[in-house]
């Protein structure tokens, strides 16, 4: 293997982001051509998956994923998935397909997972943060899957943030983060699932799920037999973690996130604990589930879905976030699902974007 830098010199980028909007289901084919040419000629362009908005450069071209991790001022010990759009392209990207490969792409390809396999030497080992896996994934989206096959490249793609921040599942949220850092972004309205792929490693024995996500555990057991969900990293992740999304803070708005239990109850009473720690003139913004908690003096409310329906509340989880942020609140209270089916994911996420108690001021 190539000797592997672990640092990036970031600095501010300012350049014209041009916005294509397009109709999610027929992209218009000027757009997505001239989006393609910029990812020829090395340039970025966000685009939508039906899981979150994607930051993508070509795969092959270690100058251009570069510009990806200086953009995002993301590490480079974080891995980033690559995106194709169709199996022909995995020829170019791994050496061999291990056991039960096909039976996953027959059912999720396209969809909303990602597999961990062994690289070629074509891979970059920036894409990699130098290890010998690649993550592969084919998304579920007209426009992506259009921008790939017009770009005749596989494309290199983590979310299309500021590192550790929300993930977009708008193009709102794209500019909001990387306006002037990016090339051009394809804004074909808001994603359908709201949270990113499921990331499981088919190199391990049994598979091993690092990061939840599209796809449940128990889906992928039904195809797969046994699957673990890999252990959280807590350190050493600078050199090299297995996949991108395994940072133990992450996914978080520029406010503190307290979590309660997925209970009515104990939301609300977590809720009025909070609001006697600050000012009475402070705002406490809550992530809540369809008919928990009222609007009231000092409480911003984000009508977050039906408590148990995953899917509604893992569509506008990030959103949700991201919006109570902008209501210049203090503090963000949220109730965490049960770690079964997407609410794993929902859970996964939410833990990952909460603050520690000496975090939490008391004001």
């Amino acid at each position: 293997m190539k000797p592997f830098c672990s640092k990036i010199c970031f600095g501010e980028v300012k350049m014209e982001t041009k916005v294509w909007k397009v109709d999610p289901n027929l992209p218009d084919p000027k757009a997505i051509s001239e989006a393609a040419e910029m990812i020829r000629k090395g340039g970025l362009v966000a685009f939508p998956t039906e899981t979150v908005y994607g930051l993508g450069a070509n795969a092959l071209e270690e100058n251009a994923v570069k510009k990806i991790f200086i953009a995002k001022e993301r590490p480079i010990w974080d891995p980033i998935i690559v995106h194709i759009c169709d199996l022909t392209m995995i020829e170019l990207l791994v050496f061999k397909l291990p056991k039960g490969f096909y039976e996953l792409a027959k059912r999720f390809m396209p969809g909303p997972l990602t597999v961990i396999l062994p690289k070629k030497p074509s891979v970059p080992d920036i894409v990699t943060a130098g290890l010998p896996k690649v993550a592969i994934r084919m998304p579920n989206h007209p426009v992506a899957l259009e921008l790939i096959k017009s770009s005749a490249v596989p494309i290199a793609a983590p979310s299309a943030n500021r590192f550790g921040r929300p993930s977009p599942t708008t193009a709102e949220h794209v500019l909001h983060d990387l306006v002037g850092r990016i090339d051009g972004i394809l804004d074909a309205g808001p994603t359908q699932i709201g949270v990113e792929s499921t990331v499981v490693d088919l190199t391990e024995n049994p598979p091993r799920i690092l990061r939840p996500g599209g796809v449940s555990k128990e889906t992928l057991e039904r195809v797969l037999g046994e699957v673990v969900v890999a252990a959280k990293v807590q350190q050493g992740f600078e050199l090299g973690l297995p996949s991108p999304g395994m940072m133990p803070r992450h996914y978080a708005p520029s406010v503190p996130v307290i979590l309660t239990e997925g209970e009515k109850a104990k939301f609300l009473v977590e809720i009025e604990q909070i609001k006697s720690r600050v000012s009475p003139s402070s705002q406490i913004g809550v992530l809540s589930p369809e008919g928990w908690a009222k609007e009231s003096n000092g409480i911003v409310v984000f009508k977050w879905g039906r408590w148990g329906k995953w899917d509604e509340l893992a569509q506008k989880l990030f959103e949700g976030l991201r919006w109570l942020e902008r209501q210049k609140v203090v503090a963000i209270i949220a109730p965490l699902p049960p770690p079964v089916g997407l609410g794993l994911a929902i859970r996964d996420r939410l833990t990952k974007a909460s603050s520690s108690d000496d975090e939490i001021l008391d004001k």
